[in-house]
């Protein structure tokens, strides 16, 4: 029983580090345009690298070339219908309503910016979904990891958390980038990060016979899918609709660094 407990700790400590990136994104206050422009440029060189990296590449290795790539395409494929029939549904916000009050007494109807508010909710509610899917396998390779031995699960653990503190504040500035609340960039960046621990808890309580490389390989392909979907189709458009293209470009080149520097980690 002890196993699984340290096990479960592990992937509590990896998953709930996206809240340390909140913080941070706390810290640096409501962010400008060229700051949300660096971090979804950022967030998208995260996604991107991992994807292509560490995740088809797992899934390449476990399952081979052709179906590994299928997989693949059938995570962006599902991100595609999520995107069209739920995402455009958006709760009417509080800012949105200020928003159009200080429209009608100003006399002006400033559609552009309560469009481009509903815009980076939308950007900020598939970044929190993309990166909580992500890390809903990657508590399951934590907890395994971990059972297979203690030294390599401490390895995972302290690469999986280091990457996912970029991970938590691309979730917070996003969230902060459209309101003006400011317990919810860190609630959603904190959901973000629930989903390793529930990971893990899938596998100790349900899928510990049957779990094997094969099915986290697909898997593994499928999130890749849905993250490389969320990088092309909504950061960095948006992230270059603010008129900030090499700060864009500069950002993508941060997060892949970022990120493979806690890649090697693993090496």
């Amino acid at each position: 029983m002890e196993p699984i407990f340290t096990a479960l700790l592990f992937s509590t400590i990896a998953g709930l580090s996206t809240t340390v990136g909140s913080v941070i994104a706390f810290i640096m206050k409501k962010p400008n345009d060229k700051f949300i422009s660096f971090i979804m440029g950022f967030s998208a060189g995260v996604m991107i690298l991992v994807s292509f990296v560490e995740l088809l590449q797992e899934g390449i290795r476990t399952n081979g070339t052709l179906v590994g790539i299928l997989f693949f395409l059938l995570g962006m494929g599902l991100m595609l219908l999520i995107d069209i029939t739920v995402t455009h549904y958006y709760e009417y916000e509080e800012d949105d309503f200020n928003l159009e009050v200080n429209n009608n007494i100003s006399g002006n109807s400033n559609n552009h910016e309560l469009s481009r508010q509903r815009q980076l909710r939308k950007t900020s509610l598939l970044v929190t979904m993309g990166v909580f899917i992500h890390n809903f396998p990657e508590g399951m390779a934590t907890f395994i990891g971990t059972l297979k031995d203690l030294e390599l699960g401490i390895l995972i653990t302290l690469a999986i958390a280091l990457h996912n503190i970029p991970e938590g504040i691309a979730v917070a500035a996003t969230i902060s980038s459209h309101t003006k609340k400011k317990f919810k960039p860190f609630l959603w960046s904190f959901v973000s990060g629930i989903s390793e621990p529930l990971g893990a808890l899938l596998v100790a309580f349900v899928l510990l016979p049957f779990i094997n490389d094969i099915l986290l390989g697909a898997m593994l392909s499928i999130v890749g899918g849905f993250m490389i979907y969320i990088s092309l189709d909504e950061l960095l458009p948006m992230s270059r609709s603010l008129g900030k293209e090499h700060l864009s470009i500069l950002g993508i080149a941060a997060g892949m660094l970022v990120m493979a520097f806690s890649l090697a980690l693993l090496q």
